[in-house]
């Protein structure tokens, strides 16, 4: 009877967990390159159950069995396996301000933190006193010469991660970058965003709610070059990939099986008391 209390406790840590994970999930839904979080749950080991009145074992010179004939199963609970992030495309939507700007494809844009690199999708940036190109918390955006500074807003980025600026018009406020079928004119490059790739990015540890960096499982970033580079969009973010309607339908499964859960236990603590209050009374 214990047991069965036990099991139940199991379920209900294990939809608790669940629950943390979709609710953050559905809070962060219209965070800008948000990825989502799933839970993996793994079945505990089953229990044997055997007849107990046949019981003895029968020994061989190369083992033993047990004769008491078998039942069938027990099983035990579950857990917690591993959580993870589901790096899913999220859509693209035009914004038409220079400063966004948008992957289409796998990878990251590179970002200085006093912890060192990590990495994101939300390509909402700004531009701070300095002129660096910056995240809406101030943290530099990188390229693979280090950070990027643009001084104004004049600026352009192609679809391969490059940024130039028009230096003889920087001045005038009238005068902007000229874009000709994707060639920029009378323009200086400056740089490139960096953009890096993981051997496995699904071991990724996510900071904060757009921010991701590497560990011993992920391997070493690299730069995305080639067919690996994702199509830099500027001028568009990308959403998250959340489906507010499928978290909710998950949200309302994980309650219902935490209830029943919880019913359990209130059924193996009612039985547990009138088995001590009448079957262990002194006669």
């Amino acid at each position: 009877m214990l047991r069965g209390i036990y099991t139940s406790a199991s379920g209900m840590s294990a939809m608790q967990s669940r629950l943390d994970i979709i609710s953050n999930n559905l809070a962060n839904v219209d965070l800008t390159g948000y990825k989502e979080d799933i839970s993996i749950l793994k079945e505990n080991p089953n229990m044997q159950i055997r007849r107990g009145a046949d019981d003895g074992v029968v020994a061989f010179p190369l083992g033993s069995y047990d004769k008491m004939p078998f039942v069938g199963k027990l099983g035990t609970g579950v857990e917690v396996n591993e959580s993870y992030t589901i790096f899913s495309q999220g859509s693209l939507k035009q914004t038409e301000n220079d400063l966004d700007v948008a992957l289409e494809g796998k990878g990251f844009i590179a970002v200085e933190t006093e912890k060192g690199e990590r990495y994101t999708r939300n390509g909402s940036f700004t531009i701070n006193k300095e002129g660096f190109l910056v995240t809406k918390d101030g943290l530099k955006v990188l390229s693979e010469d280090g950070p990027i500074q643009i001084k104004h807003n004049n600026f352009a980025i192609d679809k391969e991660g490059n940024v130039f600026v028009n230096n003889e018009y920087m001045n005038d406020p009238n005068r902007m970058v000229l874009k000709e079928e994707n060639e920029w004119h009378e323009t200086e490059q400056i740089g490139r965003l960096k953009i890096v790739r993981f051997p496995r990015e699904r071991e990724l540890r996510r900071e904060g709610n757009s921010f991701y960096y590497e560990d011993e499982w992920t391997g070493k970033p690299y730069i995305a070059e080639g067919d690996e580079r994702p199509t830099v969009l500027q001028g568009f973010l990308e959403a998250g990939n959340v489906n507010p309607v499928t978290e909710m339908t998950k949200m309302i499964e994980v309650q219902r099986a935490y209830e029943a859960n919880q019913k359990s236990i209130q059924s193996h603590d009612q039985l547990l008391a009138k088995l001590i209050s009448d079957v262990g009374v002194a006669r």
